[in-house]
């Protein structure tokens, strides 16, 4: 563990937008190197030995003394160590891991979120927090498995990426990054955190809700954990605690799980099925399908309703909505899809859970997922 005076962050990186370069046919692609290159040759993201001018600019006496060491000694480098910070937050190092193969993360799988968890796990006790970097197509649903896969989590997890590469001149990944280390090194949050356009959300609760604006994720039904203004302002009534047992990482996820609209999976091998239901969680009472559904839950197939409404929640108000619950669908109230996907996988990876206790579990929060 680091000392008081200083965090470190493990900085996983796994691909997306935010490394990628353009490529001779004009679109774009991760690159081998280039992120972790691209921060050393920034100061306010690689500066070692406090020699930048950027790191001594937090008060008039800190620069003079910096611009003095420099024309007085003529060197390269300052004369003189540089102050100590005038604020109370300690300095954060962090180390950026690059996974082998760099992934698009519209083509990340249940396997590559358990290999984050396993590497999170095996890196647990030598590191005050972690930061996972990640395409922002599938961003909210890795942040949901993690929130599961990743069991009595202690310590500060985030995952952010970006809207345009580091590589361009107006981008959101400077901001992004810096607002990940800064919450992941100074902070204690022991959730799994989505930070976004100066926001930080409970992974589990976010969705993408925009493929152009900075503003790309929204947290509907949970206001943000945190928000990075003048200040970095930290919403800490809302943050989970950490419980007494020790971290451990889950390493199984269920395959047979997927989601529906407003129709039920027949096929023998699904054991979950996510539907995606109107308004408050209302879907056709034609005789046939509440059939189909009840023979379903017979078979042991665990279906959850979430409504396809980005704010709201699954109550059983209207008869439709009755219907379905009295056919075997549990309501899942305020959660979103990428969050139910996953929790459902996680539930039904467990061999010691019967279909009846992971519906009762559904039900109730786990990880801050549902109201």
């Amino acid at each position: 563990m680091a000392e008081e005076t200083e965090a470190r962050v493990l900085v996983l990186y796994t691909g997306g937008t935010i490394g990628m370069l353009k490529t001779e046919k004009g679109g774009y692609a991760p690159h081998p190197g280039f992120l972790a290159s691209n921060l050393r040759s920034q100061a306010r993201f690689h500066d070692p030995a406090s020699t930048s001018v950027f790191a001594n600019s937090s008060s008039v006496r800190a620069f003079a003394q910096w611009s003095a060491s420099r024309s007085d000694s003529g060197a390269s480098t300052p004369a003189l160590a540089p102050l100590p910070a005038e604020d109370d937050l300690r300095r954060v190092r962090y180390v950026v891991w690059e996974y082998e193969h760099l992934i698009d993360s519209s083509e990340i799988e249940p396997a590559d979120w358990i290999r984050i968890a396993e590497d999170i796990e095996r890196n647990y006790t030598a590191w005050d927090g972690f930061l996972v970097l990640h395409g922002t197509d599938t961003l909210a649903f890795t942040a949901s498995a993690l929130s599961f896969l990743l069991e009595d989590l202690g310590k500060t997890v985030i995952l952010t990426g970006a809207q345009i590469p580091l590589s361009q001149l107006f981008t959101d990944a400077t901001d992004n990054l810096l607002a990940s280390l800064a919450i992941a090194g100074h902070y204690s949050i022991p959730e799994v955190v989505l930070v976004f356009d100066n926001a930080a959300y409970r992974g589990n609760r976010t969705i993408k809700a925009s493929s152009e604006d900075f503003h790309a994720f929204q947290s509907a039904n949970l206001p943000a954990l945190a928000t990075v203004g003048i200040d970095i302002e930290v919403a800490w009534p809302q943050v989970l605690r950490p419980g007494p047992r020790p971290f451990h990482a889950h390493k199984q996820l269920c395959s047979d799980v997927g989601a529906s609209l407003s129709s039920p999976f027949s096929l023998p091998s699904v054991r979950g099925v996510v539907l995606e239901s109107y308004g408050a969680g209302n879907a056709p009472k034609r005789p046939e399908l509440l059939a189909a559904f009840r023979e379903a839950t017979e078979r042991g197939v665990v279906i959850v309703n979430v409504t396809q409404c980005a704010k709201g929640a699954v109550a059983a108000i209207y008869a439709t909505g009755r219907a379905l619950a009295a056919a075997g669908v549990v309501p899942g109230a305020d959660m979103t899809t990428e969050c139910a996907l996953a929790k459902l996988s996680y539930l039904l990876s467990k061999p010691d859970l019967s279909p009846a206790q992971v519906r009762a579990l559904i039900a109730q929060p786990l990880r801050g997922e549902l109201t």
